[in-house]
């Protein structure tokens, strides 16, 4: 594989990976968006939906210089906090399909490999001029550029859901 399709193509299997996630476990198997006790759980989701999406949609088509590599390292310290709470908020409140458990196994590790290939990027573009650089990948941009839409759109109804069930569950108003 090319080194210039690397990152890009870990960008889709954390898509794929994560869909399928999400649409089996989350939504088929545990309907995480109709039980008051993953309320919670619903809000981890909803960033981290939110993160994706920016990072797909915007490494799908450009490099960050400068201070703008910045928000890519915030977005992916924001990941590995919402993968820390989100393991401790499931292990809480559900007993996790062994399905599940595997998936999440293969995001972490992949969320490693992400990080591992974007942090020399990242260091190279921050020594760049402020900006933003176009990039294309051919078919896997316009891939990520889908999942980044997919990725608003769960994260909108993740949103929905957790203000939803905060009516059920009694919380405060947020």
């Amino acid at each position: 594989m090319p080194p210039e399709i690397i990152l890009p193509a870990l960008l889709v299997f954390q898509g794929i990976v994560g869909g399928a996630d999400t649409l089996i476990n989350h939504e088929i198997i545990e309907r995480l968006p109709h039980r008051v006790e993953a309320r919670d759980e619903i809000g981890l989701h909803w960033v981290r939906q939110t993160i994706y999406a920016c990072l797909f949609g915007g490494l799908a088509w450009f490099e960050f210089h400068g201070a703008a590599a910045a928000f890519i390292v915030a977005l992916l310290v924001g990941e590995i906090i919402v993968t820390v709470c989100d393991e401790y908020i499931e292990n809480q409140i559900r007993v996790l399909p062994q399905n599940e458990r595997v998936l999440h196994v293969f995001l972490t590790l992949n969320l490693g490999l992400v990080i591992a290939v974007l942090a020399p990027t990242l260091i190279g573009w921050g020594s760049l001029p402020a900006g933003l650089a176009p990039v294309e990948y051919g078919l896997l941009s316009w891939i990520l550029s889908g999942f980044a839409l997919l990725g608003v759109s769960w994260a909108i109804r993740d949103f929905i859901a957790w203000r939803k069930l905060r009516r059920f569950s009694g919380a405060s108003a947020v």
